[in-house]
């Protein structure tokens, strides 16, 4: 039992420890000083932020909508779950202990990267703007304040694109493919102005360049690299069983732009509410 005790104690401390960003705060990006501000509320590009914005609420009750909200996660557990849709194989604290390090501490990096333009700028969200609701209304009262411009979700999702396109190149599309829709679905949820997404995009990039100066960041990919190419090949050796599919009347399922999945394509599919991943 002592033992026991022990291998868990430091197993959570690892855990810990693997949530802290590369970098500090100061030195990330200064998006203040290299991106433009929010487009003024009198300018063409406001006038598209509020077009897109009542695009995302007229399809909020479709499948997309759907997704939009479950895209509402921020934990390294949460978002691997659904990167492992893209990335062809499952992403977790236990199958892939040195990718999921890496995701650990990648994604509060980038998030951290957004916090001084949110407090500058104090940009108000599009459900507060207009008053209206979300799709995610557990969370309205929580962001109510937060500054709107860039967005936070945009940058753990794009960023984390990106980082796993260096472990696994064979799966960049699939894998742009769900960061690009995952800053797409807080446009959609209400959340933010299209301009805080793309904003976010163009940061994201700044913080990846920023990263490849990281000697521990250099490490963890590199040991995230061998470990995805271990289990790939183990994966490889393997002859794959083949997966009947289920019967059309008891699944729903689509890909991460919404489009219904099929044999060509990397979807999710939901059984009776149950996710279930499809490889």
């Amino acid at each position: 039992m002592i033992v026991l005790a022990i291998v868990m104690a430091q197993t959570v401390k690892s855990q810990e420890v693997s949530k802290e960003p590369y970098f500090d705060a100061d030195q990330m990006p200064n998006a203040v000083a290299c991106l433009p501000a929010p487009p003024d509320t009198i300018g063409a590009l406001f006038t598209h932020d509020i077009m897109q914005y009542m695009w995302g609420k007229s399809i909020r009750d479709t499948e997309r909508g759907k997704l939009a909200a479950a895209h509402k996660v921020t934990s390294a557990a949460d978002m691997a779950e659904f990167f492992s849709v893209p990335f062809g194989m499952t992403l977790s604290a236990t199958e892939t202990p040195a990718i999921f390090k890496l995701m650990s501490r990648v994604i509060p990096t980038f998030r951290l990267s957004v916090t001084k333009p949110k407090e500058v700028y104090a940009r108000k969200r599009p459900y507060v703007r207009f008053n209206e609701s979300t799709n995610i209304p557990e969370e309205e009262e929580k962001e109510y304040n937060a500054g709107s411009y860039p967005s936070g979700h945009t940058i753990r999702g794009w960023g984390l694109a990106l980082v796993l396109c260096e472990i696994n190149p064979e799966r960049q599309d699939s894998l742009l493919k769900l960061g690009y829709e995952w800053g797409q679905s807080r446009v959609i949820a209400g959340y933010h102005w299209q301009s805080d997404v793309d904003a976010s995009r163009l940061l994201a990039a700044g913080v990846f360049a920023r990263l490849h100066s990281c000697p521990d960041y250099l490490a963890d990919l590199a040991e995230a690299q061998q470990e995805f190419a271990r289990l790939k090949g183990e994966a490889d050796d393997i002859n794959s069983v083949k997966i009947v599919p289920h019967p059309a009347s008891q699944r729903r399922a689509y890909t991460v732009s919404g489009i219904p999945a099929d044999d060509s394509t990397h979807g999710i599919i939901i059984e009776n509410g149950k996710k279930i991943l499809r490889r």
